[in-house]
């Protein structure tokens, strides 16, 4: 573990899945107890994107944006997380990237199971690019991205994309995703209590995400077939996550399918670790996040 990191793990609180309404309350109250960001530079708007039901969004608007856009899908484990508990990661993102970022409020499990969440990122997609010109964004260039479950929707949202001649994505950013419910890597196997994410509440998720239906691709990527024909990836994995091989996984698979793939391995970090700030290593995970989808989209 990294010695910027191993102090804090004591820290870190254990999940526990079996309560979801407990874990969200804990979940937002730690992110309340945080100071407020900075969103010096960016003008912030909740809107509201007219779906069946309504998706409530947070867009946050550099003003000196170079015309690009990122749906941003905020972690959690399909459980916890909203605009609020997000508006730490989404500012960030924004003012690291220089883009219009669109935080996506979307419904989460176990009261809103597959295809809820999924569903609400993909009408956010394609209200955006059918609002290009309002936004102010250009419709070429937008990204989807996440963390953690965030980043099996957006993974998600690439396909639905692809399969139905949706909106261009021009990029996807995977950071630390969940892709595969079966849980049978390397590292499922073995890290199984390792700090915040454990074998155990990866398994709660998916089953309250899943709602006892079984996964499809679209729930959860990895078990797609054919990667071919996806935007380019940057997928980004922490040293001691359970997550961690089947986002190196999908990471060949997609070099395999001909998509271009960034790929960056974290050492020495776990997965959320970017939580602990003060860390120089969480600093330049962050900030390599925003310089990933800055570059994507002035290219």
């Amino acid at each position: 573990m990294h010695p910027e990191l191993e102090a804090f793990i004591p820290f870190f609180p254990r999940l526990d899945l079996s309560d979801p309404d407990a874990e969200r309350k804990n979940f937002a109250a730690t992110a309340a107890a945080k100071p407020p960001p900075d969103t010096t530079g960016l003008d912030v708007e909740d809107r509201t994107v007219p779906a069946e039901p309504a998706v409530p969004v947070r867009i946050y608007r550099p003003h000196d944006t170079h015309g690009g856009a990122v749906v941003w899908l905020h972690g959690g484990a399909f459980v916890m997380g909203d605009l609020d508990t997000e508006h730490p990661w989404a500012t960030r993102v924004a003012q690291d990237s220089g883009a219009t970022v669109i935080s996506v409020g979307y419904r989460r499990a176990p009261e809103h199971p597959f295809p809820a969440a999924l569903d609400d990122a993909y009408a956010v997609l394609t209200w955006a690019a059918g609002n290009a010109a309002a936004l102010g964004i250009d419709p070429e260039r937008i990204a989807v991205a996440g963390h953690s479950a965030g980043g099996c929707i957006a993974a998600a949202t690439t396909l639905k994309a692809r399969d139905e001649n949706g909106p261009r994505i021009c990029f996807q950013l995977l950071n630390e995703a969940g892709l595969d419910d079966r849980q049978d890597t390397w590292s499922q196997r073995n890290f199984t209590d390792t700090p915040w994410m454990t074998r155990e509440v990866i398994a709660h998720s998916w089953r309250h995400y899943l709602g006892g239906a079984p996964a499809t691709p679209y729930a959860a990527p990895a078990r797609a077939a054919d990667l071919s024909g996806l935007p380019p990836a940057h997928i980004a994995t922490a040293e001691f996550d359970p997550n961690r091989d089947e986002d190196i996984a999908y990471a060949l698979r997609l070099l395999q399918a001909g998509v271009s793939v960034e790929l960056h391995q974290w050492p020495g970090t776990f997965h959320g670790s970017q939580a602990i700030t003060s860390a120089e290593i969480s600093q330049r995970q962050i900030e390599s996040l925003g310089t990933a989808l800055r570059r994507a989209l002035t290219q």
